[in-house]
């Protein structure tokens, strides 16, 4: 059974372990929580919210959430779902005509110009969610990466709707990439919505859940518990980047990774998923809306590893190497039970940042942990999660 207690005494030593001044390549400070189906169990953090400055860690800590946006956004689009206000199957340019005009790229011709072609098949809002539509991100992908190089593609970092406006890297449905799929995705909530997604997610998500600490814009009071974003460098050394900070006023609400938050505020996120959609204040999905959209959708085809195409976002990635690992609406599933512990079927994620999360509906338990350092998969913050997640199972199960 999990107990406030017995996390308590199990957890805080893995979050003091990776913050120590004296662990070899420390991270400066985690924050992390478990919550079962009725509440926050654990929630604690350890180190300074930078390097340069000292600020203690603390569980409020404002956190750049990255591609833990992703499940946010995709459940804004199951919303319009359940109201018949998208079909995942049509088109996605019934509702963003931008759509139509998106072309695959078949490589560079000798002169080093992209070749392009039209699609096969247009893409769907289902594509979207399940990253089959073919976006992909420059740090995961070598052609991404030279279209940006040598062709000016726009980082979606910059959060602009030129971000967007890069080709396809194969027919829409024909493969799996990860990358800007969720943004389009969240365009589409905007059109039939008719308001930028941060206010549908207000409305519709953060209100009934009770998450007032997450918006795309950060109050003024949220700015100043903001944990600066740190960089690793290769020889292990972390610099604080305190003025990193993604665009405050930013012409698109990117729902693929936008989103700045608390892990207070995210654990009641991942509490509705456990819940079959209800939240304190209202349901946010029906239950036969989340039984759905749990399950793998990529009919047979499998996630893969990620590679370290720009060394300073991310480096080499896979949860779980060996295992077969499948897409649910915005959520990888593992086909297999995990070394942690986590059962087959339940779902989990990540954000830029080395932010990690799981949600295991089979015993009502899900966790999330925080850090600010890029590059993605840092070997300790990842290595502390995974102890993290470990140490919930034998608590779990002792």
């Amino acid at each position: 059974m999990l107990t406030c207690d017995s996390l308590d005494t199990a957890l805080p030593p893995i979050l003091d372990a990776v913050t120590s001044a004296d662990a070899p390549g420390r991270v400066p400070g985690v924050v992390a929580a478990v919550t079962d189906r009725e509440s926050t169990r654990f929630a604690s953090a350890a180190g300074v919210q930078s390097l340069s400055t000292g600020t203690p860690m603390m569980t409020d800590t404002v956190l750049a959430m990255f591609s833990t946006t992703k499940a946010v956004a995709g459940t804004s689009v199951l919303q319009c779902v359940e109201e018949d206000l998208v079909d995942l199957d049509a088109p996605a340019s019934t509702y963003v005509p931008e759509l139509g005009a998106v072309a695959v790229i078949d490589g560079f011709d000798p002169a080093g110009q992209p070749v392009l072609r039209a699609p096969k098949r247009p893409i769907t809002t289902r594509m979207l969610l399940l990253h089959t539509a073919g976006f992909g991100y420059p740090f995961f992908d070598e052609t991404y990466h030279r279209l940006a190089a040598e062709h000016g593609l726009v980082s979606p970092i910059a959060a602009t709707r030129a971000a967007l406006q890069a080709p396809l890297l194969f027919d829409p449905g024909d493969g799996w990439s990860y990358g800007t799929n969720i943004d389009w995705a969240g365009r589409v909530v905007e059109a039939v919505r008719g308001k930028r997604l941060g206010e549908v997610m207000a409305e519709r998500i953060f209100a009934p859940l009770g998450m007032h600490d997450t918006a795309f814009t950060m109050t003024a009071e949220m700015a100043g518990r903001r944990a600066s974003i740190h960089q690793r460098g290769s020889d292990g050394a972390l610099e604080p980047l305190d003025d990193m900070v993604l665009p405050q006023d930013p012409e698109q609400h990117m729902g693929g990774h936008g989103l700045y938050s608390t892990v207070g505020d995210y654990a009641k996120f991942l509490r509705m998923w456990l819940n079959d959609g209800d939240g304190p204040g209202g349901r946010v999905l029906r239950p036969e809306t989340v039984q759905a959209a749990v399950l793998d959708g990529l009919g047979g085809r499998k996630i893969t590893a990620f590679r370290a195409v720009e060394p300073e976002y991310t480096n080499p990635a896979e949860f779980f190497p060996g295992q077969s690992k499948s897409w649910a609406y915005t959520f990888m599933v593992n086909d297999e039970q995990a070394p942690t512990g986590r059962p087959a079927g339940a779902l989990g994620w990540a954000g830029l940042a080395n932010l990690y999360y799981w949600i295991d509906r089979t015993n009502g338990v899900a966790g999330i942990w925080g850090t600010q350092i890029l590059p993605f998969a840092d070997a300790v913050s990842f290595g502390g999660y995974l102890d993290f997640e470990t140490a919930v199972y034998r608590t779990l199960v002792g």
